[in-house]
């Protein structure tokens, strides 16, 4: 049995199917870390956090930024079920910087504020990476 040499990749928001290609390798921010995907790959379903989702595509990477949501591989195909999808060089730098400003000045008064706080926060700072790498 020959291997496959490619992924199929599909990116989906509840609005759109944001990205259905071909495509050689992709790293996908999980939960609790990255997981590095290639062809061969056994089936495995995972819970997305937030940050860089990034694709090796025909001669060039792309880089998407995501906040949650479900990865299942399934053969080739690797569905990206995810709450935003927003392409690295479209990331508006100063509205990032804004909302890291604006959730640094809340004052939590229960846990899941907190939580809500720090999350907020962890986007924030990542889409500004991204975007300043992208540059």
């Amino acid at each position: 049995m020959i291997a496959a040499t490619n992924l199929r990749l599909v990116l989906v928001t509840p609005e759109t199917t944001v990205i259905d290609r071909t495509v050689r390798s992709i790293v996908v921010p999980l939960f609790d870390g990255q997981m590095g995907l290639l062809p061969g790959r056994a089936p495995v379903v995972g819970r997305l956090g937030t940050g860089e989702l990034r694709f090796d595509g025909e001669g060039s990477q792309q880089s998407y930024f995501i906040d949650g949501g479900f990865l299942q591989v399934k053969g080739s195909v690797v569905s990206v079920l995810t709450h935003h999808a927003r392409p690295a060089d479209q990331i508006d730098l100063a509205a990032a910087e804004s909302e890291l400003e604006q959730a640094a000045s809340q004052i939590p008064t229960t846990d899941e504020a907190l939580l809500k706080k720090q999350h907020a926060q962890d986007r924030a700072r990542k889409m500004i990476a991204l975007r300043r790498r992208s540059s």
